[in-house]
């Protein structure tokens, strides 16, 4: 059977991300901007509010997509409070993953062709034929305490993914509003080390959530979409018949 995905890179990522102006060292920026939406806050301030509020949502579809020279990785996650998850991790140029996750004991996996053929393609064509025949188009049932399965869970734990944020970071900039997705948006700027850069979309009308996140320069530069906050998750159990136990 093939093994579930490792996530390390992707939840560093997010991590690195979330950790926005943690590390800032240069001149303060942040009432280089007139007042605007948030009235007289700082762009610190207004980055805390933003995350505070992001942590309180019962549900929120993440959209990542991480051009990592050497594995790149795109993820697309609907999640919620209740513990269900749903969506698709690719990983590097080929290989999907089918998330579906529907109760706190089991996850559901489904890959496709290009995953199954990777697992086994030392072993020659056949073997990976034989995999494609047992396993295309099937569900893996595992449990969610199984420690591949569990820390590839952290992508489905809202709290687990803004876990690497840092409250009162200083220098970030207040930028121009903006639209995201439709939406009305503040860019909020913190330049990093070695011509990497962070900005994060704050929504200005409504609660404050965060709409997006962009990195640029550095090792992983890559943008984090969020979208259908509060929305209903849909995970459904997948048919019996279309289940492959595993231990």
């Amino acid at each position: 059977m093939p093994a579930a995905p490792r996530r390390t890179a992707l939840v560093a990522a997010l991590s690195a991300a979330f950790a926005l102006g943690a590390t800032a060292c240069g001149p303060l920026a942040d009432d280089a901007k007139p007042a605007g939406p948030f009235g007289e806050l700082t762009g610190s301030q207004i980055v805390d509010k933003a995350f505070a509020a992001t942590r309180t949502a019962k549900s929120v579809t993440v959209d990542v997509d991480e051009q990592s020279p050497v594995e790149p990785l795109k993820a697309y996650l609907s999640l919620d409070t209740r513990g269900r998850c749903t969506g698709t991790l690719t990983i590097g140029a080929t290989g999907t993953v089918e998330l579906l996750k529907t109760d706190a004991k089991s996850v559901y996996m489904r890959f496709d062709e290009a995953f199954l053929r990777q697992q086994v393609k030392e072993e020659g064509p056949e073997a990976q034929d034989a995999m494609v025949k047992e396993l295309k188009g099937r569900w893996m049932k595992g449990p969610v305490s199984d420690p591949d399965n569990k820390g590839m869970l952290e992508l489905c734990d809202l709290k687990e993914l803004l876990g690497g944020f840092e409250e009162g970071a200083s220098g970030i900039v207040k930028g121009e509003e903006t639209t995201v997705g439709g939406q009305k948006a503040l860019a909020l700027t913190e330049p990093g080390d070695d011509g990497e850069t962070n900005t994060v979309y704050v929504a200005t009308q409504g609660t404050p959530y965060v709409l997006k996140i962009v990195t640029k320069g550095g090792e992983e530069p890559g943008t984090i979409t969020f979208s259908h906050y509060g929305k209903p998750v849909e995970a459904k159990a997948p048919a019996a018949k279309d289940v492959v136990e595993t231990d």
